[in-house]
C-alpha cells in the first residue's frame, strides 16, 4: 500500500493538513504548563497507538483478535486526552479549532480513524524530532 492508497480512503488526513492542525495545537499550548502536561500524555498515547497501527497489517487474524482490545483502549485514551486538551485550551480562551477540524467521533465512525491518523502523525513528528 502507498500513501496515495491512504489518501483515497474516507476521512483521510493528508500530511499537510495534519501538520497545520499540529502547528495550531502547539501554538495554542504555548508555554502553558498544564497544557504541556496534557500534550505529553497525548504524545505518550499516540506513540503507543502508532505501534499498534504500524504492526496491524503484519498481524495474523488471531493476533489482531488478541490485540484489538488493547489497541482500542489505547485509541480511546488518546482521544480522551485530545478532548481534554481542547477543553482546557477553550477554558483559557483559545479556539481549539484544530480539534473541531479533526471531527466528532460520535457523529461519524470514520472520524475515529482520522483521529487515530492524527495520533500517528504526532508520533511521526516526535520520532523525527528525537534524532
Amino acid at each position: 500500500m502507498s500513501y496515495k492508497t491512504y489518501i483515497d480512503m474516507p476521512k483521510a488526513l493528508p500530511f499537510e493538513e495534519a501538520i497545520r492542525l499540529y502547528d495550531e495545537m502547539l501554538a495554542e499550548i504555548g508555554a502553558d504548563g498544564k497544557a504541556m502536561e496534557i500534550y505529553s500524555e497525548i504524545c505518550e498515547r499516540a506513540s503507543r497507538y502508532s505501534v499498534f497501527r504500524s504492526r496491524w497489517l503484519l498481524m495474523s487474524k488471531e493476533e489482531k483478535a488478541d490485540t484489538d482490545p488493547s489497541r482500542t483502549a489505547c485509541h480511546d485514551s488518546m482521544i480522551i486526552c485530545l478532548n481534554k486538551l481542547a477543553r482546557y485550551l477553550r477554558m483559557k480562551g483559545k479556539a481549539a479549532a484544530w480539534r473541531d477540524e479533526l471531527g466528532d467521533e460520535a457523529e461519524d465512525p470514520y472520524i475515529r480513524k482520522r483521529i487515530g491518523d492524527f495520533g500517528c502523525y504526532i508520533a511521526l513528528i516526535n520520532g523525527l524530532n528525537a534524532r
